[in-house]
């Protein structure tokens, strides 16, 4: 089927209204309606080709949000008119060992992204896949999870990357009661990560440039906001040195890493999430004294992302939104560049 859509075409062009192609509903795929597309800086790094050499034309968008329209003979888990997601992977080889681990983003074979990633030739969706900027997308079934009834859709759409990839971390280094966390940038990953480590129990601490995003930090939970820009930044975290079981770091610039790891409590772990283009310098003392370990973490596999969503609905965790048409993507991405949004943009699929 041929579905509207919203494309890049090249890495200085604005994003145009098209259409696109959609395979039809196989065995084990899932046909859903998308209701809602939400915008990560993945989505801007790609068609503006800061990642490296992007295939043109792509419809991006890994935060889906849609009902199911149609399913495949062999589809057992979901059923016509359920409320489903998308993540950022539409596939993988689901038989080697980190697929069966439930690590699908770790496939040895490859993992599919939901946009970007090369088709066999002559594959009727085009040469690469397309994501949610679109009416509709199909999927095979093991890739798609169950959007639980209490979570308001169009604020939940960001979850499917912004949530699991706070989620994750979070988890590997087991934070829950009694445990310090600090989360490095409030931004569109940052005030989810507050939440999610709140509800976990832990005791939050929010490191930012500014006090601007103050406010919004404490009513989300933290017991504190600080500052980290200028000499009152640097008098500030010299105060909070070996203070924090964990840091997740969503900040995706150079940071001086040894002053944050100094932050750390013996073997505390500083986990990345933001991805500078530039590579990080580190002094070995800084992870060798007091056994810290400096990490890193993307998103997650399949099975974690249905648990992180479960819980965000037992716990009332969404996204703060902005909701918007497809005639404001453009600008849209150039205020996401500017940090001017409160704090994800999603878009509504019925203008596409």
């Amino acid at each position: 089927m041929d579905v509207a859509a919203v494309a890049a075409t090249a890495p200085d062009a604005p994003l145009e209204k098209t259409t696109i192609r959609r395979r039809d509903t196989g065995p084990g795929d899932v046909l859903i309606e998308i209701e809602y597309a939400g915008i990560c800086h993945s989505d801007i790094h790609h068609v503006r080709g800061e990642w490296g050499q992007t295939a043109y034309p792509v419809a991006p968008g890994h935060e889906i949000v849609g009902i199911v329209q149609e399913v495949g003979s062999e589809v057992t888990r979901h059923a016509v008119g359920d409320r489903v997601g998308v993540g950022c992977l539409v596939g993988a080889c689901h038989e080697c060992s980190s697929c069966i681990a439930g690590q699908e983003q770790e496939c040895e074979r490859g993992a599919i992204a939901t946009y970007g990633s090369p088709l066999p030739e002559g594959d009727p969706e085009g040469p690469v896949t397309n994501g949610g900027y679109s009416t509709h997308i199909v999927v095979e079934e093991p890739m798609v999870v169950s959007v639980p009834d209490g979570l308001d859709p169009a604020s939940a759409a960001p979850l499917l990357c912004a949530g699991i990839t706070m989620f994750s971390p979070l988890r590997q280094w087991n934070v829950g009661p009694g445990t310090k966390v600090a989360v490095l940038g409030m931004g569109g990953l940052g005030h989810v990560g507050v939440k999610l480590a709140v509800a976990m129990g832990a005791e939050v601490t929010v490191l930012s440039q500014t006090t601007s995003k103050r406010d919004d930090s404490l009513r989300y939970g933290a017991v504190e906001h600080y500052a980290t820009a200028g000499e009152e930044g640097k008098a500030t975290l010299r105060g909070l040195r070996g203070t924090f079981d964990v840091i997740l770091n969503t900040v995706s610039a150079n940071l001086p890493m040894d002053r944050f790891l100094a932050l750390l409590k013996p073997r505390g772990a500083l986990v990345n999430i933001g991805i500078p283009t530039e590579p990080m310098s580190v002094r070995a003392g800084s992870v060798a004294a007091g056994r810290k370990i400096l990490t890193g973490s993307m998103i997650g596999g399949i099975p974690e992302t249905q648990e992180m969503l479960d819980f965000c609905a037992e716990h009332g965790i969404t996204a703060e939104i902005e909701l918007i048409s497809a005639d404001t993507i453009n600008e849209a991405y150039d205020r996401v560049v500017r940090s001017d949004v409160h704090y994800r943009f999603v878009i509504d699929a019925k203008t596409f």
